[in-house]
């Protein structure tokens, strides 16, 4: 049973067609790994999943409610996280407080959401951080506090946008480790240039390239396909 589904998403930019008829299936409980070269349109496709970017075309079904024409608030609410490729934190802001202003979003009741947040910042390692102020921590932490943030919201679907950039050796290994715990409970879309990590924690592959789905397929199977070598993997491309 698909959680999200899109059919035909096309985006436009003053006669630029940045993404073109891209028809996505993503299983619940599935790791979806998207990858492509920079200015594959990963970014833009993102955008209208999440209701950031209205698309010129198409549609996107999210836990069988055509939400194609929702706001991205509306799509939080439903069951859908999301962290920018870009940290987006209140700097100011302690790492609790971040966090909390997260969960409140979805989560009711105090103790919920201290339980929310403490579990939240506990998954990331970043627990003994909590009185800090969030601007105050490395860049790596600021990710790390991001992917927090949405756990806090108890998603259905958890859209992680170049999650690993900043991240030192063994904070990556963190990662990999948080998203095998997450699979099967729930659904993660992960945009990510780190081939180690794709091929740790993804079940399944898209690769865009020029907007389109270049190839689809398991990891093994996205990294020995020639089409996928020569716009993606090969060059020198394979860990950046």
């Amino acid at each position: 049973m698909s959680l999200l589904s899109a059919q035909g998403l096309t985006k436009e930019f003053n006669g630029l067609m940045a993404v073109e008829d891209v028809t996505l299936e993503i299983p619940e409980g599935q790791v979806r790994a998207l990858i492509g070269p920079n200015g594959a349109g990963k970014t833009t496709l993102v955008g209208m999943l999440s209701g950031r970017t209205a698309p010129s075309a198409g549609t996107v079904i999210f836990d069988d409610r055509d939400v194609t024409a929702w706001p991205a608030h509306k799509r939080i609410a439903a069951g859908m996280g999301y962290t920018f490729q870009i940290t987006s934190i209140f700097s100011n802001l302690s790492v609790w407080e971040n966090v909390a202003l997260a969960a409140r979003r979805t989560v009711s009741g105090r103790s919920d959401v201290e339980n929310a947040v403490n579990s939240s910042l506990e998954r990331v390692g970043l627990i003994d951080h909590r009185s800090e102020e969030a601007g105050d921590l490395s860049y790596g932490h600021q990710r790390l506090l991001e992917i927090a943030m949405g756990l806090a919201q108890a998603p259905k679907l958890l859209i992680l946008d170049e999650p690993t950039q900043g991240l030192a050796d063994g904070e990556v290994a963190a990662f990999n480790q948080l998203i095998l715990e997450l699979a099967g409970t729930t659904t993660v879309l992960l945009i990510e240039h780190n081939m180690d990590v794709v091929m740790q924690v993804s079940d399944f592959v898209t690769v865009l390239d020029a907007g389109k789905i270049l190839f689809e397929g398991i990891p093994d199977d996205v990294k020995a396909n020639v089409a996928v070598q020569a716009a993606y993997l090969g060059g020198g491309h394979a860990a950046a």
